[in-house]
């Protein structure tokens, strides 16, 4: 009897070990895709045994119920995060609960640059694929109440940067981490500018608000074509507004055109009286024109120590800067009469 189970349990091991092969091997087969990659889903609230049987639907693993009880036993079924995984060809089953059990999603991302309207934003959020878009029925307004800033204008709100996100993100999530990291980089750039005010003989800046600066940011965002001249922008039109002289800034008169501008700004243009034309208003426009990055904050609020009243763009990206309107007049006649465009890049003389 001892030898009978003795023997018994010496072939129920071999059998058990020989299973265990067997899985180890099933397991450990590299799986191979048509395009070299497998995308695997998993929604919100999906559970491993339905990943399984996504796994027996794609081909993926014929025996969803053995992957379930394998993935259970040894933890892979727990904590599952939602989100785009992508399994490379060559891979094993495996490798795949790993990938899966380490939360390794696919992130995408989504550049917004400097410089850019809000209109841009909407538009470029709206031809990004793999994010939800909640957007597209909301009008500005809208978006500005649902991020708790309601009546407060859209443009410039929003941070240009890299945003990486996950497939099902929405267009909403992206513009709220932007619009945050706008507010964070602005208050944290006016209170320092605040301190070093308070604690130094720096001069004291024509703003009244944080958002006064946001304004000259975006004029200087859209101003400078050399990231070195961005102190040098910012000092003249800060001079202006010192001096009570208007900015006469041709980006300005751009923005408040709209759709009319159609390349070249014509004296008609200049003429027009807009809230945004600042030949012919004084100050600032009433809200900023672009959207800006920190550099350009930084400027507004750190303007070189420079006199200079006018700049004309000299034609290679750069602008040539003068403190009299003569040697201003004598700048426009060398860099702005020898080429054919219409841009002057301002300020210029009163019309």
């Amino acid at each position: 009897m001892l030898r009978l189970l003795l023997l018994l349990t010496f072939l129920g091991s071999g059998a058990l070990w020989m299973g265990h092969a067997h899985v180890q091997a099933l397991f450990s087969k590299p799986l191979e895709f048509p395009e070299g990659r497998y995308a695997l889903d998993v929604l919100p609230g999906s559970s491993f045994g339905g990943v399984t049987r996504q796994f027996e639907r794609d081909g993926l693993f014929p025996h969803p119920r053995l992957l379930a009880f394998y993935g259970r036993y040894f933890g892979y079924s727990r904590n599952l995060k939602a989100g785009e995984y992508s399994i490379a060809s060559g891979s094993s089953m495996l490798d795949v609960l790993d990938i899966l059990k380490s939360g390794a999603v696919v992130y995408h991302q989504l550049t917004l640059l400097e410089g850019q309207t809000f209109k841009v934003f909407r538009q470029q959020l709206l031809d990004t694929q793999n994010l939800v878009h909640n957007i597209g029925k909301l009008s500005d307004d809208d978006v500005m109440t649902k991020l708790g800033a309601g009546g407060v204008h859209p443009e410039g709100q929003f941070y240009p940067d890299t945003y990486f996100f996950q497939k099902n993100d929405s267009d909403f999530d992206i513009l709220k981490r932007a619009y945050l990291r706008l507010q964070d980089v602005l208050q944290n750039e006016w209170r320092n500018r605040l301190k070093e005010e308070s604690n130094t003989t720096l001069d004291k800046l024509p703003y009244k608000t944080s958002y006064d600066a946001l304004i000259m940011a975006s004029i200087i965002e859209k101003e400078t074509g050399q990231p070195s001249e961005r102190a040098e922008i910012a000092a003249v039109f800060i001079q202006r507004l010192k001096k009570k002289m208007r900015l006469q800034t041709d980006p300005t008169v751009i923005y408040g055109l709209g759709e009319r501008y159609q390349g070249n700004i014509t004296r008609r243009h200049l003429r027009e009286k807009t809230p945004y034309n600042t030949y012919r208003i004084n100050g600032l426009p009433p809200t900023p024109i672009a959207s800006v990055g920190q550099a350009a904050i930084y400027a507004a609020l750190h303007p070189a120590k420079s006199t200079a009243l006018y700049f004309v763009a000299k034609g290679d990206g750069s602008h040539k800067f003068s403190k009299t309107l003569k040697e201003h007049q004598q700048a426009v006649r060398q860099y702005q009469w020898k080429r054919k465009a219409n841009y002057r890049s301002a300020p210029t003389p009163s019309l």
